[in-house]
């Protein structure tokens, strides 16, 4: 009776929260504010801090499913990822996005100084307004229409690198709130440890994750594929938890690694409505933990920080982008469309609450400074255009000329400082060793924490401790065996090519021959010390004894000569693998419409109307209706008094007397009326083809 009661309770919490989430949100949809804060407010409603008392009783069942919707919530951010666009965002955005993050950590940590909060405060502080949100970034623009501007091609560049480095953010974070401070030793650890868990994961998910997707994706069975992805989901988020990581670095890491996939255009169709019902728990959740009482007593500091963020926002952002070369106009766009913050800072607010390092007024602050800023966004870039325009007016003309040289100057240095192919080749080199690196220190770092549950399982191992250490050590040089040869090769490989970069035949005559190879004899034994000191480093809580050292080196020697060209050509078919998932060409977005258009011609009918001057579509482009997301209708060509658009874009504007031709079955093509004419008229529509 008991559980009966307990199941019942959890399903009026549930049903009260979808309820309250769905009135206010449909709400804020009418008054066209971001659906977000309407989750949050319906939080606020029926949390426990607005009389006349709290509408639920299982807080914590809604706190645990909160917890999934962190995990959909950063799966979903991991999925518009894509490795892929990390290569070709360059140095502008990792300059902007480095720039600005600690600028702002430092502006947060001043501000907590100033109002006399405690250290942790502070820091916490600046690590929530460092970071912008994604998700209202690129809602935003996708009202706006502003999708394919270059700003917005520079905003999402600035995006990735943020998100990559707010995981490395959250991971440091947890170490300063567990030991209270943060010695360069700690970084250095931490640093090490995570890259070696994301090298591991990335290049083992990188490798088998799209083949297995592939092989799902053969059976034409959406459920199948649906449940292998939710799979792997949690999978990893536990994975990461595990290994004393958040549950949103393994979401947003196999969602990254799943973006790489061919089928991630139907994973994304099939993990929507879960990400948007998880989510909208999570957002709710957030807002159960305000207490507006506290947010009156703290709005003096609400209201500084929120002009904390705009402002340093636009000026870090805007700075940073100008400096790596871009003219002021997008530089000061790409600042006022990052001008905000959102789901990462209620992760890291989150953390600081979870590990009770943070005070209670800092997650309500965080959140007010997110409504607040999320409200600005869409204004601030409006009205960037129109700052320009007045900084243009207003500034001095030697300064805009100034800046119009400095853009021209930076402009070239990049067109003439492209790389050569042999500057391409030492760097390629250069990252294969260091991921081998990483991996090796994984392979290690693995062993190391499973040392105590073998010695756990094999209590009396011959040798004792010192055996076991000598067993440990030499399955972890085996494993680490195929990156190890292939980092020599590289680097022996790499000493000759520096020796022929740094050794001209013009300057050293008949000495070349010798003299390069003396640079390549050199470059290659200084590096495989440095890889000897490297695993001597790795191998300190492992080491055994001498003569036992000396057993497992003469045994895996022996194994290394035995089984090399076995380890070669293992790690020459991982290569291939993880070259062949990186270099496949990306579903496009015309592809992706293509395929749409392809498949309603099986069902499809076509439709004319006509855009009267007061239609609720006049004014408004193609991609702010979202036509094609909510109604499953296509514009296929708008004609107008001077002439036919075929295949419009999501960027054209409709007029009025616009005469649409639509495409789509009887439902959808009836959905699209309704947008585009309104209800009233597309009814008397209808009863006019009936007669």
């Amino acid at each position: 009776m008991t559980t009966g009661m307990h199941h019942i309770t959890f399903l009026q919490d549930l049903a009260i929260v979808m309820i309250v989430a769905a009135c206010v949100t449909v709400i804020f949809r009418q008054l066209k504010q971001p659906i977000v804060l309407g989750y949050v407010l319906a939080g606020v409603i029926i949390g426990p801090h607005t009389p006349p008392f709290s509408l639920i009783t299982e807080k914590e069942a809604i706190e645990t499913l909160s917890e999934l919707g962190v995990i959909f919530l950063m799966f979903g951010l991991g999925l518009e990822f894509s490795l892929r666009k990390l290569r070709k965002v360059g140095v502008v955005a990792f300059i902007a996005a480095a720039f600005e993050i600690l600028l702002m950590i430092w502006v947060g940590y001043q501000i907590g100084i100033l109002f006399g909060w405690s250290q942790l405060d502070s820091i916490f502080l600046g690590a929530i307004l460092s970071i912008s949100s994604t998700t209202i970034i690129i809602k935003t623009l996708e009202e706006l229409g502003l999708t394919r501007a270059h700003c917005a091609r520079m905003i999402f560049g600035i995006l990735i690198v943020e998100d990559i480095l707010a995981i490395v953010m959250i991971a440091l974070l947890s170490g300063v709130a567990t030991t209270g401070s943060l010695a360069v030793g700690d970084v250095a650890r931490t640093i090490l440890t995570l890259g070696s868990f994301l090298g591991i994961l990335l290049v083992a998910g990188l490798i088998l994750v799209p083949r297995l997707l592939h092989f799902v994706a053969s059976f034409k069975n959406k459920e199948v594929l649906l449940i292998t992805v939710l799979g792997l989901c949690l999978g990893v988020s536990l994975l990461a938890a595990k290994l004393d990581y958040s549950v949103a670095l393994g979401a947003f890491l196999i969602g990254a690694i799943i973006a790489e996939s061919r089928q991630l255009t139907k994973i994304e169709a099939l993990m929507l409505p879960i990400r948007d019902l998880f989510s909208a728990v999570f957002f709710v959740s957030i807002g159960l933990l305000i207490d507006p009482v506290l947010l009156g007593k703290y709005a003096g500091p609400i209201v500084i920080i929120t002009v904390a963020v705009i402002v340093g926002k636009v000026v870090t952002c805007g700075l940073g982008t100008f400096v790596a070369g871009n003219d002021l106009r997008t530089s000061l766009r790409v600042g006022m469309g990052l001008a905000q913050i959102g789901e990462f800072s209620f992760i890291i607010a989150a953390l600081g609450l979870s590990l009770q390092v943070t005070s209670d007024f800092i997650y309500p602050i965080a959140v007010a400074v997110s409504a607040l800023t999320t409200l600005a966004t869409p204004y601030l870039i409006r009205s960037s255009d129109r700052l320009v325009a007045g900084f243009d007016r207003i500034a001095p003309r030697p300064v805009v000329n100034f800046l119009e040289a400095y853009t021209l100057w930076i402009g070239r240095i990049v067109i003439r400082g492209k790389a050569s192919s042999v500057s391409r080749l030492v760097r390629a080199s250069i990252w294969q060793i260091v991921i081998n690196l990483l991996l090796v220190a994984g392979v290690f770092i693995a062993v190391i924490a499973v040392r105590r549950h073998v010695a756990g399982l094999w209590p009396n191992i011959p040798g004792g401790d010192d055996s076991l250490k000598a067993i440990l050590w030499a399955v972890a040089v085996l494993l680490s065996l195929p990156m190890l040869i292939a980092t020599i090769r590289k680097m022996q490989a790499l000493g000759m090519i520096v020796a022929e970069m740094s050794v001209s035949r013009a300057s050293a005559g008949d000495n070349t021959a010798a003299l390069r190879s003396v640079v390549s004899a050199t470059v290659f034994g200084v590096g495989v010390a440095a890889l000897l000191l490297f695993i001597l480093l790795l191998s300190s809580a492992i080491l055994p004894s001498w003569n036992a050292l000396l057993v497992a080196g003469l045994a895996l020697v022996g194994a290394a000569f035995l089984l090399r060209r076995s380890f070669i050509k293992l790690y020459a078919r991982a290569q291939v693998a993880l070259r062949e998932t990186l270099d496949q060409p990306a579903i496009s977005s015309a592809e992706e419409k293509t395929r749409h258009l392809t498949a309603l011609l099986e069902t499809a009918e076509i439709d004319r109307i006509q855009l009267a001057p007061d239609s609720p579509a006049v004014g408004k482009t193609i991609g702010e209706l979202s036509l094609r997301s909510s109604t499953g209708a296509s514009i296929v060509a708008i004609e107008r008094a001077d002439r036919t658009i075929v295949n419009p874009g999501p960027e054209e504007e409709l007029l009025p007397a616009d005469r649409l031709l639509l495409l789509g079955d009887q439902k959808q093509l009836a959905s699209a009326k309704s947008l585009l004419i309104g209800d009233a008229e597309a009814n008397a529509e209808k009863e006019t083809v009936r007669t």
